[in-house]
């Protein structure tokens, strides 16, 4: 389709080639004899030297107008069909001024007639070229105009895009403006209920893709290849770690023990060494089954001061001066007297022969020690029944 701009320049372009032809014709008649070549006429070559130039700059802003309109396509067709059209013309324009020089050549040999030349040349000569001048400068015109605007036209653009360019977030979220859903609406409806084909966001999809690859590398690591273990044996293994730290814990803080952090031991090996000791420091007191000689009874349930784990390092750590009894503190470590403490305590109820009569009050198991023999004191709901004994 032509624009009316193309209309125009094809308009000026017939006129041109007409006046041309009629020039041609006018001229063909009255044609002087002449006796010396166009070619050796000074005026006749500049006029053609103007052509040629102009033809050239006709050539090269034709091309870039072309590789313009090729980038920008939908100008490409119109621009393109207008420089066609005025490449033919031109070309029309040469050929008819050809055959008019041809019949002018013609007319001269027959009838010569009163020499009509503008500076030796033909007014036909001459006024086709002069023509051919102004019709190649209009197309000069047209053409840079054209460029011209196909730059602005590109200029703008280019702004307009700097300063629609989506943020961030919205690349991200790829979603359409609340104005622009008209675009992606599809045709059916339920209940007035239209539906939008709307695209999922990056952010999902991508998200989507990146747990298909983790399933294939988790499925490869732990069902495939086996390089990883699975969480049931992966706890077991957690497990039996955290029971060998605990128990190297235990080796480093035995000794920070106290009356306070003691707990009783049940481990055979620390109760053995709790009772070898005892039959070699506490035997000649207490007796060897902790049946009690010059010291208390240990295996009944009744104590002088309390029978907690917590009662029973005391005493052996500080010891009991006004009944006799030294401290161990000296002697023993933290941890060994934890040994001593958890054996004494695993004698209650062993009833062993000749038991010494029972001494102090009866201990009900997680009660404190009463603060002396003759009173009865309610401690943590428990009733403490006191007797009139040493132990």
């Amino acid at each position: 389709m032509f624009t009316f701009k193309n209309k125009l320049v094809l308009t000026v372009t017939l006129l041109l080639s007409f006046v041309s032809v009629q020039l041609f014709a006018q001229a063909a008649a009255p044609v002087v004899q002449q006796t010396k070549s166009a070619w050796s006429n000074p005026l006749f070559l500049l006029l053609l030297l103007v052509n040629i130039i102009l033809l050239v700059f006709i050539a090269v802003l034709a091309n870039v107008y072309r590789q313009a309109a090729w980038l920008y396509f939908k100008r490409m067709k119109e621009n393109s069909s207008t420089i066609k059209t005025i490449a033919l013309l031109i070309g029309l324009t040469f050929v008819s001024g050809q055959l008019f020089a041809q019949d002018a050549k013609v007319a001269e040999a027959v009838s010569p007639v009163v020499d009509s030349t503008i500076g030796g040349l033909s007014q036909a000569a001459f006024y086709w070229l002069l023509g051919a001048a102004i019709f190649q400068l209009s197309i000069i015109f047209f053409l840079l105009v054209g460029v011209r605007n196909f730059i602005q036209t590109q200029e703008k653009e280019a702004v307009e895009a700097e300063v629609k360019k989506p943020s961030f977030i919205d690349q991200f979220n790829e979603s359409v403006a609340i104005e622009n859903e008209a675009d992606i609406m599809f045709d059916h409806e339920y209940d007035g209920i239209r539906e939008l084909d709307n695209n999922l966001p990056p952010w999902w999809k991508y998200g989507f893709y990146l747990t298909i690859v983790v399933a294939i590398v988790y499925l490869f690591v732990y069902h495939v290849s086996k390089t990883a273990d699975l969480q049931d044996v992966e706890y077991k293994k957690e497990m039996a770690k955290a029971a060998k730290e605990l128990e190297e814990f235990r080796k480093n803080s035995a000794n920070s023990v106290d009356e306070n952090t003691v707990v009783y031991l049940t481990d055979a090996s620390e109760l053995a060494s709790g009772k070898q000791m005892f039959l070699d420091n506490c035997a000649a007191c207490h007796g060897k089954l902790g049946e009690g000689t010059v010291g208390p009874n240990l295996t009944d349930e009744y104590w002088l001061h309390g029978g907690s784990i917590n009662n029973i390092f005391k005493s052996i750590k500080y010891g009991i001066v006004d009944k006799g009894m030294k401290s161990w503190q000296e002697d023993f470590s933290p941890a060994q007297i934890a040994q001593i403490s958890s054996y004494v305590k695993s004698l209650k109820g062993t009833n062993p022969a000749n038991p010494k009569e029972k001494q102090g009050d009866l201990y009900v198991e997680g009660t404190a020690a009463p603060k002396d023999s003759t009173s009865v004191a309610v401690v943590d709901s428990t009733i403490v029944i006191n007797k009139d004994s040493i132990k």
